[in-house]
């Protein structure tokens, strides 16, 4: 009986239940299951592909429609993007929804059915394409009657389906339970763009890309794959990314006007487009690793949300975490570090984590604004958790080259660095406000979860594999097969319908990431196709003339403005492009230059004005969104300063002998805690006033630097500090008081 009462004593249930943002349709009857199936074989598509399998080989039965695994790399991506966009416009509504069938605009809806004649007439056209070069037909792109039906015939009227239909797909309003015309025609030209694509880079044509040789259907399907992939990227990830990518758009054609380093040369429309849904854009890195890291852990993310290892993390938090001042709040830390790890993005882990943490928080005495930024900057932080990082490391991995294993390792201290860091400003918040933690009867009984620790298991097993040699996608299939046999300890048996379930989910979760990834893309292109990242290279290389500081400086600004409002993903990506190439030209080493990118491309979801992660849990705490933002940069405040370490130390990145690393964590733990000391007045027990906190801050920041002379200087601030306080504060504290 007792352990049926432990068991029963849980606070998180429904963690792992699968969130329905505002615009997502829901369907039911046969629309359900139509879009179910499709979502699980997208999902199972890209297992079988990264696995190796092919059906026929699995059933002995040759089926020669079907694909074969491994596919080859472009015509991967294409169909890795393309279905993304036909899922996307099928479930995201463009707009809000009307309360009822009345509320609809059926004659936009008619109109759109109109557009499906070109859109049916572009994709029969590429399929056309396809069966005259199987038959042996010459294909170039200086050709005029090939040039006059790839215009005619398929770029313009893929241009008018496709343009049309996102034009009434803006006004247009269906019901959440429906299909929409204008969605429907924009999923069939993305088959068509993907079709032809795939027909034509299977050619010598892919060589011809940009040069006068290239098809000039290559560009009118770049075009119209182009707006397919803003318009989605605005439905599901808002207008921030789409801006952005717009602007850089337009610079590849204003930039021939504008001065100094931003000048570039003129470039034709066709022989940009035609190069930028290649390897050198859409289908480069950030495709790359979406289509392979990203969607793989999205699977393992998904099948343990189906056995509900969710609820297991967040119960385990309470229990190690629960009982401590202000124990809400440290649970959170722990949580969202977990789950924000495999999580991929900042704003999505404060739904998941924060709908239960933040109500705890107010309950126990913070502030509303306090509880959001807690949770914002906790589940930031397991953006930089090794070994996933919210795929992050698979994203440095393939832009550098530097091993994944190594990336993992040289994220440990830092990631440490923050998760102390914000620990120590919740631990002095708490003291500040006189809280307790929670009682022991309001918290799951750590027995009882002792008993389920195997739950820990895919993901211990995931960790091992990757340092035993495995490669990455190997390391997940493991890792996932895992959840699955795990789930038969619990009473979540995953079954066929649980495993198909997992599936699905898996599918709809992708969505965002690739469109995000896609879009970022369209940037990358860009920066490669114009040179721009070379001449901002040489901008940071004249301000390193006059200081290595000030132009570290400026590129954490560049990092954080273009990864305001984008996930952590496409922050990066976006940064790495046009940033880190700067900081290994002033002879900064690759890891710490990408790294320190990587960790203000992460923190600028946090970060004022524009900060994702602080406005979603403002969202669910009802404070003011400005506030949150404001209040989580404060408790994220020591994580601006650890990459400054990476450049000072580069044994905080495991670059260095067992005691430099060692003296290196050791000093930086302890400048981070007198750092978090100073923001927020309260040192060994006691309020601080301003002498203390400036004193603690300076020592902080000279244990941070790493250096012996600078460690030194540290240590003696750090003493002046205690003995600052013990003198000030007195037997009756009024020294304290006078010198607050």
């Amino acid at each position: 009986m007792a352990e049926s009462r432990e068991d029963e004593r849980i606070i998180a249930e429904g963690v792992d239940e699968e969130a329905i943002e505002e615009n997502r349709r829901l369907f039911g009857g046969w629309r359900f299951i139509a879009i179910a199936v499709a979502a699980g074989l997208y999902a199972a598509f890209h297992m079988a592909a990264l696995t190796g399998l092919s059906i026929s080989s699995m059933t002995g039965v040759d089926l020669p429609f079907l694909p074969t695994f491994p596919m080859e790399t472009w015509n991967f991506r294409i169909v890795h993007v393309a279905g993304a966009l036909m899922l996307g416009f099928l479930i995201y509504a463009p707009n809000a929804f009307p309360e009822d069938a009345g509320g609809e605009t059926r004659i936009l809806g008619l109109l759109a059915l109109a557009l499906a004649v070109p859109a049916l007439l572009a994709l029969g056209t590429a399929i056309w394409f396809a069966l005259q070069i199987n038959g042996g037909a010459q294909w170039t792109g200086i050709d005029e009657t090939i040039r006059f039906n790839e215009t005619w015939f398929f770029g313009a009227p893929l241009w008018i389906a496709t343009g049309g239909a996102i034009a009434l797909s803006w006004r247009h309003r269906r019901v959440r339970e429906g299909f929409a015309a204008p969605d429907f025609v924009l999923a069939i030209c993305a088959v068509a763009v993907a079709t032809y694509l795939i027909t034509i880079y299977g050619t010598l044509m892919r060589n011809s890309t940009g040069t006068p040789f290239a098809p000039i259907g290559i560009s009118m399907a770049a075009v119209a794959g182009s707006a397919l992939i803003l318009e989605l990227t605005r439905r599901v990830a808002g207008l921030a990314l789409v801006v952005i990518s717009a602007i850089f758009l337009v610079y590849v054609f204003a930039g021939q006007y504008l001065p100094g380093f931003l000048n570039s040369p003129p470039i034709e429309w066709t022989r940009f487009f035609s190069q930028v849904y290649t390897d050198a854009g859409i289908l480069g890195p950030t495709t790359a690793v979406s289509s392979t890291y990203i969607i793989l852990f999205i699977i393992f993310a998904a099948f343990l949300q189906a056995s509900k290892v969710g609820d297991y993390f967040v119960n385990f938090a309470f229990a190690l975490a629960g009982k401590a001042r202000g124990g809400p709040a440290k649970v959170a830390i722990f949580a969202s570090g977990l789950m924000g790890m495999i999580n991929g993005t900042s704003a999505g882990n404060v739904v998941a984590t924060g709908s239960l943490t933040i109500p705890l928080m107010k309950k126990v005495g913070y502030k509303k604004k306090t509880a959001g930024a807690i949770e914002a900057a906790a589940s930031t932080g397991g953006q930089i958790v090794p070994p996933i990082m919210g795929a992050g490391a698979f994203i440095m991995a393939e832009i550098t080259g530097i091993p994944y294993t190594e990336i993992a390792i040289a994220a440990i201290i830092p990631a440490i660095l923050y998760f102390v860091s914000v620990y120590f400003m919740v631990d002095f918040e708490a003291a500040k406000l006189g809280m307790e933690g929670m009682h022991e009867d309001e918290i799951p009984s750590a027995r009882a979860l002792a008993k389920k620790c195997f739950l820990f298991l895919p993901i211990v097993i995931l960790i091992v594999a990757l340092f035993m040699g495995y490669s990455v996608i190997r390391a997940g299939v493991y890792a996932t097969l895992a959840a699955v046999v795990v789930s038969w300890l619990t009473r979540h048996r995953m079954g066929p319908r649980a495993v198909g379930k997992a599936f699905e989910l898996a599918g709809i979760m992708s969505i965002q990431i690739i469109a995000v990834c896609a879009c970022a893309g369209i940037i990358v292109g860009v920066i490669s196709l114009t040179g721009v990242g070379a001449r901002f290279s040489s901008l940071l290389l004249g301000l390193a003339d006059a200081s290595q500081l000030l132009a570290l400086f400026f590129a954490m600004c560049i990092s954080i403005l273009l990864g305001m409002g984008m996930p952590t993903t496409a922050a990066y990506a976006v940064a790495a492009s046009v940033v880190a190439p700067g900081l290994v030209q002033l002879g900064i080493p690759a890891l710490t230059a990408h790294f320190f990118v990587f960790y203000f491309a992460v923190l600028s979801a946090i970060t004022p004005p524009v900060a994702l992660a602080s406005y979603a849990a403002a969202g669910i705490s009802g404070a003011n969104a400005m506030e949150t933002s404001t209040a989580s940069f404060k408790i994220g405040i020591a994580a601006f300063i650890v990459p400054f370490m990476f450049f000072y130390n580069s044994a905080i990145l495991m670059d260095g002998t067992w005691f430099e690393i060692a003296r290196a964590g050791l000093t930086a733990v302890v400048g981070v805690f007198l750092l978090s000391a100073g923001v927020q007045g309260w040192f060994f027990g006691a309020r601080a006033g301003w002498i203390v906190r400036g004193l603690a801050v300076l020592a902080a920041l000279s244990l941070i630097e790493g250096g012996l002379m600078s460690d030194l200087l540290g240590v003696a601030l750090a003493v002046a500090a205690v003995g600052a306080s013990r003198m000030l504060s007195g037997p009756s504290g009024a020294g304290a008081r006078a010198a607050g």
